[in-house]
């Protein structure tokens, strides 16, 4: 009598699956959408047409890749450049890359100038070279092109090493995390993977008070991540003049407040694109902030700076809109409710606009810009993304607010939820 010879786990039940491209069908469709767009757009004013030919291109490579390629890209190249890439922006490499108008340097030149061990440095602008960070020019020799000038840019590049030493560690720990809630979502600002991966009781934004450098960073990526998108006030996502502006009688002070605004980046776009309206805006935040805002240029720019801390009273009544910018998505429902709430208190009821500037995740075709910071969110404050349902549920279900209009541009990029108090009946 024979056995069979049980099943090694180990052993893939289907090795050819591994060295075969993994959507070939897709890719004639594909190759025909990238050449139509490709010849009927100009890529420098038309920035949808950009990016949905960058989408068209990333889906022929999942398509034309091998899954084995697939996961090598993710575990090994993509993983390696980014632990490159903040090594460099730290050490400097790429700020000398671009020295002398990014003349082409040598590995030795280079090792010496930021005194590497040239068989420590040699790796790097290797595998930088493979994935198109940098250019090789010769043997041994290397040059800037756009997106290192761009690493080069200490303000620009600050993401890398934030992300290493603040967001990778909870992410590295949130399978742990998870095992030990049984899979439950995270739903506490001080009870999360962000807390357990470093170890602390405080919360994201506690630690990065205690932290200046990494609280620096953190600023200068907020700046950074959003450069290039269009500005909320943009027509093409929120109409200005036809929901706040007609019919609402002469603006006096204090009539929009930017609540929690940064160091007054919206505040002071928005004065560019609406002049009439400087002398009646506001931008609020902790002394910290406040402090290091541009206050001269906020000042000519008609903008008032107010010391508030979001989950106190709201100090400016009756103004016609109230804004927040990315502060709602940091935190969870519980919190954003008491946020809102303190807002709330402060309309005028059938006047006053609350504007959530945030990203609207839908129900179909999220952009990786957003898929990404939904998972970012619950590992770093036990937070998320919303989508529109989400939105609602939150804003009138639990703050009693009415949402007359959500403006969403599409695929989860940020867009206005715009709410009143309704007036009593």
């Amino acid at each position: 009598m024979t056995t069979s010879k049980p099943a090694d786990p180990a052993e893939p039940a289907n090795l050819s699956i591994a060295s075969a491209p993994c959507d070939l069908s897709a890719v004639p469709g594909l190759l025909g959408d990238i050449a139509s767009l490709g010849n009927n757009h100009d890529f420098s004013a038309d920035r949808e047409a950009r990016l949905s030919l960058i989408e068209k291109a990333r889906s022929l490579v999942s398509a034309l890749e091998t899954p084995r390629e697939a996961m090598s890209r993710h575990i090994g190249a993509e993983t390696a450049s980014f632990f490159s890439i903040g090594l460099g922006v730290e050490a400097g490499l790429f700020r000398e890359l671009a020295t002398n108008n990014g003349a082409a340097k040598t590995a030795p030149e280079l090792a010496k100038a930021l005194g590497f061990d040239i068989n420590a440095l040699r790796p790097i602008l290797r595998h930088l070279t493979a994935m198109k960070h940098i250019v090789q020019t010769n043997p041994d020799e290397y040059a800037p092109n756009n997106f290192s000038l761009f690493l080069s840019d200490p303000v620009l590049s600050a993401g890398y090493p934030l992300y290493r030493d603040v967001c990778i560690p909870p992410m590295l720990h949130l399978h742990k995390w998870l095992a030990t809630k049984s899979y439950a979502a995270p739903s506490s600002i001080i009870d999360n993977p962000f807390t357990f991966g470093h170890q602390t009781s405080s919360s994201l934004f506690e630690f990065l008070a205690s932290h200046p450098v990494h609280n620096t960073r953190f600023n200068h990526h907020m700046r950074s991540r959003r450069l290039g998108r269009p500005s909320w006030f943009h027509p093409s996502i929120y109409p200005v003049t036809e929901r706040l502006l007609t019919g609402c009688g002469p603006l006096s002070s204090n009539q929009f407040v930017d609540v929690g605004g940064n160091l007054g980046k919206d505040l002071l776009e928005f004065s560019r694109a609406f002049p009439q309206l400087r002398g009646s805006l506001v931008l609020q935040d902790q002394a910290a902030m406040i402090g290091a805002a541009p206050g001269g240029e906020l000042e000519a720019a008609g903008v008032e700076t107010m010391v508030h801390d979001f989950f106190a009273p709201q100090p400016v009544e009756g103004a016609r809109a109230y804004y927040l910018h990315s502060i709602l998505h940091d935190w969870p429902d519980e919190q954003s409710a008491e946020i809102v709430g303190q807002i709330k208190k402060a309309m005028k009821p059938g006047y006053s606009r609350l504007l959530v500037n945030e990203h609207v995740i839908p129900s179909l075709g999220v952009s990786w810009e957003v898929s990404y910071l939904d998972i970012y969110m619950m590992i770093l404050c036990g937070a998320r993304e919303r989508t529109e349902e989400d939105w609602v549920a939150l804003l009138e279900g639990k703050c009693g607010l009415r949402v007359l209009k959500v403006w969403n541009p599409g695929n989860g990029v940020e867009g206005i939820i715009e709410c009143e108090v309704p007036l009593a009946n």
